[in-house]
């Protein structure tokens, strides 16, 4: 007979300004400012603010160098979100 066995959620949560430290509430302020949104990806990544912050330098070298305009990257991101039913 199997077990029963619960699912577990997995999902990390997304921070907010207030649950980060100062270095990444910069990093958010910087989002906010230029986006008006933060992004969730490093909402989530900001649990390793480490990581959060070279994530955020390979993003911005994506998005602010190249000859694709930036408007282009951003539909290509949003579309591939909403093939693979990401939020975003």
């Amino acid at each position: 007979m199997a077990a029963d066995v619960s699912v577990m959620d997995t999902r990390v949560s997304r921070l907010d300004k207030s649950q980060v430290d100062g270095d990444s509430q910069v990093i958010f302020d910087d989002f906010l400012r230029e986006r008006g949104n933060i992004p969730n990806m490093f909402r989530t990544a900001a649990h390793r603010p480490e990581i959060m912050r070279t994530m955020v330098a390979h993003f911005r070298a994506v998005m602010n160098t190249g000859t694709v305009p930036k408007k282009l990257k951003e539909l290509v991101i949003v579309r591939t979100s909403q093939i693979n039913n990401c939020e975003y």
